[in-house]
């Protein structure tokens, strides 16, 4: 994989650049759409394609390697033929599904054993098995198994975690090193900065991982309770110690404040749930602010649900059909709320690349900002 930064804002940390992988090319900064099981929830392959234009989807290691099973995928040829994608997939190492597990898992230098949410069987994560599943999957890009600290933590236990996972990156990394992809095109293997809400703690991370030669670098256990401004104090420690030419990927952040925020110190790359969860309850996001369809404001509001958005599904629809349907629990209310919310995220991260470009992201960020966190 390679990855080049076309431009620099002068004001900020912002950049625009381009991740070329076999399946494609990725310009960033871009959002990841999550597809947990190997689907984006509630949206259609031909959608993200034609409709959205997603660049890049994500699958979960632990959901797909508990079902429909590693092997099955492999015998179908890897995760883009299983679920009919031809463009990058990046794939997580199940390290945040483990530690979301904290009542059912055992974590030891060993790796994390943990029972199955589905039928409570047992199972062990190593820093091995876990490339070996991802080679089977065929991700463009693999992540190392991590451990994600939960918020609070102490120092202490914030450091002992963050040895943990740089001993099973060593591991992961040789392991990566000692295997060869499976379907015939190129895999990256990004390792993952941890560190709690400490500063020294994320710049002993963010060194660490500096020491492997790795096509880009991931951070991660933010947005798991800790206030925003500390979250960007952690970012911005991180941002400054990883090297300019390389991809750097936030996972798991967040709204569409904290993308522009962590934009503007120099992340290329994001995923989370937020806009398709939030899509299937009812919450949209839009240019103007967050329109919450359950609210009755809008049950005889026939505007269309973004009348300035180039997203197909505005062009169709009403704020009040929109509300019927979410009210009603009808499946293309989840749908049509679903693909707004991805539309409308994959347009901010396009104008950010736009603004990056003619030098003047951090006016816009700043009144981007402000305009996106109004509750209509």
């Amino acid at each position: 994989m390679k990855f080049e930064v076309l431009h620099k804002d002068s004001s900020t940390g912002a950049r625009t650049g381009k991740l070329v992988t076999d399946h494609g090319e990725v310009e960033t900064p871009v959002f990841i759409p999550v597809g947990t099981a190997g689907t984006v929830k509630a949206v259609h392959q031909r959608e993200l394609v034609e409709d959205l234009n997603a660049q890049i989807i994500l699958g979960n290691t632990y959901h797909l390697y508990l079902r429909p099973g590693t092997e099955i995928i492999r015998q179908a040829g890897g995760l883009h033929k299983f679920i009919g994608w031809d463009r990058p997939i990046l794939t997580d190492s199940g390290g945040y599904q483990v530690f979301s597990l904290a009542g059912i898992r055992k974590l030891s230098p060993e790796g994390a054993l943990f029972s199955s949410h589905i039928d409570g069987s047992k199972h062990l994560f190593t820093p091995e098995n876990i490339v070996d599943v991802q080679r089977c999957l065929g991700a463009d890009i693999m992540m190392a198994l991590d451990e994600c600290t939960p918020f609070p933590s102490d120092h202490e236990s914030a450091k002992f975690s963050i040895e943990l996972t740089h001993q099973w990156l060593e591991r992961g990394f040789r392991q990566f090193l000692n295997t060869e992809p499976l379907f015939g095109y190129v895999q990256s293997f990004f390792p993952i900065v941890q560190g709690s809400v400490y500063k020294d703690l994320r710049s002993v991370s963010a060194e660490t991982v500096c020491s492997f030669a790795a096509d880009g670098f991931a951070i991660g256990g933010l947005s798991v309770g800790e206030p925003e401004d500390v979250m960007y104090q952690m970012i911005d420690v991180v941002t400054r110690i990883l090297p300019f030419n390389k991809s750097r990927y936030l996972m798991g952040v967040g709204t569409p404040a904290n993308l522009l925020e962590a934009i503007a110190m120099g992340i290329d790359m994001f995923d989370c749930v937020m806009p398709t969860r939030n899509g299937r309850n009812g919450m949209l996001f839009t240019r103007n602010g967050m329109m919450n369809m359950r609210n009755n404001k809008w049950k005889d509001d026939f505007e269309l649900l973004e009348p300035e958005s180039s997203c197909f599904v505005d062009r169709q629809y009403s704020r009040a059909y929109l509300r019927h349907l979410i009210i009603s629990k009808e499946i293309l209310g989840a749908q049509i709320a679903t693909v707004h919310n991805l539309s409308f995220y994959l347009w901010l991260m396009e104008e950010a690349r736009r603004k990056i470009k003619e030098n003047i992201f951090g006016t816009w960020k700043d009144k981007m900002i402000k305009q996106l966190s109004v509750r209509l």
